[in-house]
């Protein structure tokens, strides 16, 4: 996964890391607020050893031995030697291993001090219990641990240098630590969860998306626009449009495919019904026409015709009609526009769309458009639902795949893509629809060139 997978993924799931961010400082906080505040009681000890001479020498080996002695008493200041006295004296309800939790004892490196802590709820008796370990621990070293064999005084002196004082403020929880954490903690979490749903989905969503399913052309990319869902004929009825202009670019690159035997008649389809090839198909043939050329769109979709509702045309009586013999081409083909554009609709939906889109009088009728236009687009059904459209794409120069933005996964367009090869057609292309204008460098551009001088306060 690049940076960018991450940064695009961040963004589309800006909303998951917030709450979660958000959520995890509530936690925080609300954790500080039902928590038992706890106070800490802290003593410390000064930890001697006779030296057996007053040189230098032995002042140092007496001071090094008692760093060593340090480093084991550690261990002593929480055994039951210690503590089983201080539960006695205290008349604590706790048991060896419970005030043992209670207490933590550290040194500073290379000293001979000894700080004991103790935590409790109750200042005071946190208090109590610091002084009471503190005189035990020294008990039990000089009396026991450290007593010569021959009942004298012991060598090792501890001595308490700072009595345990009554804590006036809580050691935990604390609330901005707390809530520094739940947010830390919330947006890891947001994070991760972002990046778990970018591995999860595998939804195609940009131009680096459709390189690694395929090695086909991308011939165009065209951007969300509400007034295309308006008014879906946009390259006519709103020509400065930046999306109109996309399918301008569009036409060029369809008209720049293959130099050396121009593509003459063409299939559009998708993997998925809803992905726009219906308003491609249309504004394709529009944007064509424009250039005085004569074409033919045919709405090949024998299932769920759209081209004659798309275009504001009767279509009562088309391609069906000329396939079965009822009629002839010239009396169903329709004109459209001042151009030389020409509508043949789907006419009446037959029972049996794949047969006649694969018959004989299909293939002849697809030779006489392409003698009589100059170009000549299909509008077909989706590739995964039914087969028409590989059908058609066989007996046509090839298939333009139109795939939307977030739509269709990789394993869909991939089965797509798969459905025209096994039916020895070609693909001619690639056009995103739907895509997000962040992502399409193209949309920024028509958009500055055509942005109205008098809006911006430049001139042209």
């Amino acid at each position: 996964m690049t940076f960018t997978d991450i940064a695009r993924a961040l963004r589309r799931s800006r909303a998951l890391v917030a709450i979660a961010t958000l959520l995890g400082a509530l936690l925080g906080g609300g954790w500080t607020w039902l928590s038992t505040p706890q106070y800490d009681a802290i003593t410390e000890l000064f930890v001697a050893v006779e030296p057996s001479g007053t040189d230098v020498t032995q002042l140092a080996q007496g001071n090094n031995a008692a760093q060593q002695k340090v480093t084991s008493y550690l261990a002593v200041i929480t055994s039951a030697s210690v503590l089983e006295p201080v539960i006695e004296d205290l008349g604590l309800e706790q048991d060896v291993e419970e005030l043992a939790e209670q207490i933590t004892a550290i040194s500073p490196a290379n000293s001979v001090l000894v700080d004991i802590t103790v935590r409790d709820p109750e200042p005071k008796t946190a208090q109590h219990i610091a002084d009471a370990v503190a005189r035990s621990f020294i008990d039990v070293v000089t009396e026991r641990l450290e007593k010569p064999t021959d009942g004298g005084t012991s060598l090792v002196r501890p001595e308490v240098i700072q009595p345990a004082e009554t804590p006036s403020a809580a050691a935990t929880p604390g609330l901005v630590v707390n809530v520094l954490l739940g947010l830390v903690a919330g947006l890891t979490t947001g994070i991760g969860g972002a990046l778990l749903l970018q591995a999860l989905d595998t939804r195609l969503r940009t131009i680096s998306d459709l390189e690694q399913v395929s090695d086909a052309p991308l011939l165009g990319t065209i951007s969300v626009e509400n007034s295309l869902e308006r008014r879906p004929l946009i390259v006519h009825t709103d020509p400065r449009n930046p999306v109109a202009e996309a399918f301008r670019a569009l036409r060029t690159n369809v008209q720049f495919i293959d130099l050396q035997s121009p593509t003459r008649t063409l299939t559009i389809t998708s993997a998925l019904a809803g992905e726009g090839k219906s308003t491609i198909a249309a504004n394709l043939a529009i944007a064509m026409s424009e250039n005085g050329g004569r074409v033919a769109l045919v709405d090949a979709d024998l299932r769920r015709p759209r081209v004659a509702a798309l275009m504001g045309l009767e279509g009562s009586a088309g391609l069906t009609d000329v396939l079965l013999g009822r009629t002839e081409l010239d009396d169903v083909m329709l004109p459209w526009g001042v151009g030389g554009l020409r509508i043949l609709p789907a006419g009446q939906v037959p029972p049996n769309p794949s047969e006649l889109l694969g018959s004989f009088a299909m293939s002849k009728l697809v030779e006489q458009l392409a003698a009589d236009f100059d170009t000549v687009i299909f509008d077909a059904p989706p590739l995964l639902p039914v087969t028409d459209a590989a059908v058609l794409s066989r007996i046509t120069d090839g298939a333009v795949l139109v795939i939307a933005a977030a739509r269709a996964t990789r394993h869909q367009v991939a089965t797509a893509l798969q459905a025209l090869s096994n039916a020895r057609a070609a693909t001619l292309g690639l056009v995103m629809s739907k895509a997000s204008r962040k992502g399409s460098d193209s949309y920024g551009a028509y958009s500055t060139y055509h942005e109205d001088p008098s809006r911006s306060g430049r001139t042209p």
